[in-house]
């Protein structure tokens, strides 16, 4: 046994003695990839090639590696990495592979990892060259694969093409070939050279980001914009609790400022508006943002109070989840006014997705959700000032500043006036046309990000906003009691207020996997008259979302479960009447991520458990399949549920003389239930060629649904409006098609139309809803001059469109004077702005909006009798404000 035992010590210390005697190397390599998905696959190949060690940066791009030089060397590791589609510094991958990598992992492959051995000095534009160095016309991979391809055909023995410098270099046996036979090669395949130009015909057929521009010097490079994603450095983290993992695997900015451009990549129909699209208008606050956007709607709500909504698929904006930094932002009674509260200078960047959205952002969202980014710190610290004034006596100022405390801390400073000083009464009909006012607003930012070390990243928002209007007859005197004074006036004081957290976690070594916990508190009052009618309403809402992702087996199955609490407590007081109730909602959701080659499903359901309407089921499914790398098809399918604020949603009509009356069901919200429906949707993205530049065309047709839903008829009788439950069925069909192109450099255009069906069966029958024209167009049209050698240009935006007639409310048993034509006409209206930067930090603008000068004839009927049986400020069909002109100016430090 002695023996035994010495016999195994003997062999524990040798064998403890041969492990430590292994040398073992450690090195850090460059490899391109993109997500979770491609760090699975470059550690295991490179485990497999004979790493002891593999861990994979995507912030970093790097790959760090132990092993025993005896068994593998780093040039194996790195060849193998190369072979199944990742990009390094010592190997390309073939172009086959690279192309069947899943859409996901489809990385840029320029600047390459690869070293170029150029010599010579270099300046900021033109590189010098070597022996065998030569200048091709180039811009993207595309390029690259081709002009490489073509080298090769030609007898090149290597080559390698860089598109920053535009130089492609060259190894080749001179008994075989030559220099100018392989630059001519190239040239035949579509790129110009130092020795060779090509054809026109061939230079035509290039793809649209293959179109260099061939009037610069050789060795610049073409300064296109691409429609491409491309990941930049994830210093600014957003804990988006339901998308922890995209946050910082995943973040992706459109290249060279794209104003607005159609994420590839996910499966909804999402669009990405960026800060480039919000100058293109005066934009003074949310609601403003989408005029030059052709998928929603944007419309005035009544002739008194000036507020401006939106429509998207058909509906009013109170189906839309609108949401800020993926929070709930404007809903509940702060659905009316909401969208001014929002200053534009504010904003980031915009997502609009059509459809069903995520369940992990709850259960409201019907036709779609738009959430706003505010501003953050991006690189460098930076303070802007803007002015704004117009001719109707609209005065605003803001003042945005973001800066870094520290390695990991940053913050952002937003602050917000505005004043409305002009009483104008363009059409002479004794009300204003917009109500006087004005507004203070207040936000501030703290980020944290430290996901590279500690794996942690938090996000801290607070914000304030008062805002107070008068508006109604030129005459009212808002410091006289109105019940005192015979003039007809409105007030409006609202005062919001919001905190929120964010806060997300990754788990070491597994990227994939995530935390995420987001809170909010708002506090939203307001306090008004119309008339004679007093309404106040006060809002208090708790909202926390916790969300858990990871994968099942690997990154090409991924899945996101987690838990919600809402709530909502509600005080209102309209007339002698007063509503309360409190909202209590908390809910669970699953969401699994299958990703294929060329598909992406995302299915998920969530189980809300609501005290008032009962237990929820929220499905949603959505789908993306690339037919070919240019053409995609989506579909989408999804249920979503709300409760109806009838009394703050529909406060257009409170400026009139209707009684409101409430048919109750048994519901116990007003007596009403819950509004449900269902969307489903299909959309076609194509890019292609028109006019020899690329094209893209997007034709999506939605239709939505109602299990219930809470009607307003405004038909049954010209002297109330009646809240009532559906019986029977209630749809929206929505058709639209976009065209965006550049017949130009520099120059972009948009066409859009768009066909909408949108029908109920109300009390007295099935009807066309009111104020939503069937037919609209839409044309947009955006040109930059090139930029000087201070960063100055110039640059145009025109937005015109034409809205088809709409069905208007029965007026008939009115008096003759009093009454509207069963459909509005049709009518068209221009935005047009000019700005001029004079280098990076200057900016001024001059715009019109409506400078058609269309407005509606009638806007309130029977004006010159505010208190009689037929007044009524709520039958807006089109602008009520004639052209108005503005100017503006952007400075930052």
């Amino acid at each position: 046994m002695k023996i035994l035992l010495k016999s195994f010590v003997a062999f524990t210390l040798l064998f403890s003695y041969s492990i430590a005697a292994q040398t073992f190397t450690k090195s850090t390599f460059k490899v391109k990839g993109e997500c979770g998905m491609c760090k699975e696959r470059i550690e295991t190949t490179a485990r497999n090639s004979g790493a002891s060690v593999a861990n994979w940066n995507a912030v970093t791009q790097q790959l760090a590696v132990e092993f025993d030089p005896a068994k593998t060397s780093a040039e194996k590791i790195l060849k193998q990495i190369a072979d199944v589609g990742h990009d390094n510094e010592k190997f390309a991958a073939p172009d086959e592979v690279y192309k069947n990598l899943p859409g996901c992992c489809l990385y840029p492959r320029q600047p390459s990892f690869l070293p170029t051995e150029i010599s010579g000095n270099v300046t900021p534009s033109v590189a010098a060259k070597a022996e065998n160095q030569f200048y091709v016309r180039g811009n993207c991979v595309s390029c690259k694969n081709r002009i490489e391809k073509a080298a090769q055909a030609a007898g090149a023995g290597s080559a390698h093409w860089d598109a920053e410098t535009q130089i492609i270099t060259l190894g080749f046996d001179t008994a075989k070939t030559s220099a100018d036979a392989i630059l001519k090669k190239i040239a035949d395949a579509g790129h110009d050279n130092e020795k060779y130009t090509a054809t026109n015909q061939v230079y035509a057929v290039l793809p649209a980001c293959c179109l260099y521009d061939r009037d610069l010097p050789l060795g610049i490079k073409s300064d296109l914009v691409h429609l491409e994603e491309t990941p930049v450095a994830k210093k600014d983290f957003v804990a988006h609790a339901d998308h922890v993992d995209k946050s910082i695997e995943e973040v992706k900015l459109i290249r060279m400022a794209e104003a607005t451009a159609l994420n590839k990549k996910e499966t909804g129909l999402t669009f990405n508006i960026s800060s480039k699209e919000l100058l293109k208008a005066a934009c003074c606050n949310l609601s403003e943002s989408f005029e030059t956007n052709a998928t929603v709607d944007v419309s005035f709500t009544n002739a008194v109070s000036g507020t401006k909504q939106l429509k998207m698929l058909g509906l009013d904006q109170k189906y839309t989840s609108l949401t800020k930094e993926l929070l709930p932002s404007i809903r509940g009674l702060a659905s009316p006014y909401g969208m001014n509260l929002i200053p534009g200078r504010w904003i980031g960047g915009i997502q609009l997705t059509k459809g069903g959205s995520t369940v992990t952002n709850g259960y409201e969202s019907i036709t779609g959700q738009i959430n706003t980014e505010l501003l953050k710190f991006n690189e460098q610290p930076e303070t802007a000032m803007n002015v704004f004034a117009d001719i109707n006596g609209r005065l605003e100022t803001n003042i945005t500043s973001t800066s870094l405390l520290s390695e990991h801390w940053n913050q952002s400073l937003l602050l917000h006036g505005n004043a409305t000083l002009g009483k104008m009464d363009a059409n002479d009909d004794g009300f204003l046309d917009q109500p006087t006012g004005n507004q203070v607003n207040v936000a501030y930012l703290l980020n944290y990000n430290d996901l590279e070390h500690k794996g942690w990243g938090t996000h801290f928002g607070i914000s304030f906003v008062k805002d107070e209007r008068f508006g109604g007859q030129k005459t009212f005197d808002k410091n006289i009691n109105p019940s005192q004074q015979d003039a007809y006036g409105i007030g409006i004081d609202i005062s919001k207020f919001d905190i929120w957290n964010k806060t997300g976690h990754i788990f070491e070594g597994k990227p994939y996997q995530s935390l995420g916990l987001m809170n909010q508190f708002t506090y939203y009052q307001q306090d008004g008259f119309f008339g004679r009618r007093n309404y106040r309403g006060e809002q208090r809402t708790f909202y926390s979302n916790l969300v858990f992702e990871s994968i099942f087996g690997n990154t090409n199955h991924k899945y996101k479960t987690g838990a919600s609490f809402l709530y909502d407590d509600f005080d209102e007081n309209y007339l002698q009447d007063r509503f309360t109730r409190t909202e209590t909602v908390p809910g669970v959701f699953f969401e699994y991520t299958l990703t294929g080659t060329k598909y992406t499903l995302v299915a998920g359901a969530r189980t809300d458990f609501h005290n008032l309407a009962g237990t929820q089921f929220t499905p949603r499914i959505n789908f993306k399949y690339d037919l070919t790398p240019k053409t995609i098809v989506r579909l989408s399918a999804g249920r979503g549920f709300r409760t109806a604020n009838i009394f703050a949603e529909s406060q257009q009509y409170f400026a009139s003389n209707r009684v409101i009356e409430i048919v109750g069901n048994g519901g116990d919200i007003y007596g009403l239930k819950p509004e449900i429906a269902w969307n489903y949707g299909a959309s076609l993205q194509q890019e292609f060629k028109l006019f020899n530049r690329k094209a893209t065309l997007i034709a999506d047709f939605f239709r939505t649904d109602f299990q219930d839903q809470v009607l307003t008829d405004l038909d049954v009788s010209t002297s109330r409006i009646v809240f009532y439950n559906l019986k029977g069925d209630s749809y929206a069909n929505s058709f639209q098609t976009q065209l965006d192109f550049s017949p130009a450099k520099n120059l972009d255009l948009r066409v859009a139309y768009k066909l909408y069906d949108v029908q109920a069966d109300y009390a007295n029958g099935r009807r066309a809803v009111p104020f939503m024209a069937k037919h609209r167009g839409f044309f947009n049209a955006a040109y930059a001059t090139g930029k000087n050698d201070r960063g100055g240009f110039w640059s145009f935006d025109a937005t015109l469109q034409w809205v088809g007639r709409q069905n208007l409310p029965d007026l008939s048993a009115n008096p003759v004077a009093y009454r509207l034509p069963e459909y509005s006409p049709s009518f068209a209206t221009l935005n047009a702005q000019i700005s001029r930067n004079f280098n990076k930090n200057i900016r001024v603008y001059l715009g019109g909006e409506n400078l058609t000068g269309y407005t509606q004839d009638q806007p309130i009927i029977d004006a010159k009798n505010p208190f009689g049986n037929y007044f009524d400020g709520g039958m807006v069909y089109a602008p009520i404000m004639p052209a108005n002109l503005y100017f503006g100016l952007d400075v930052s430090f």
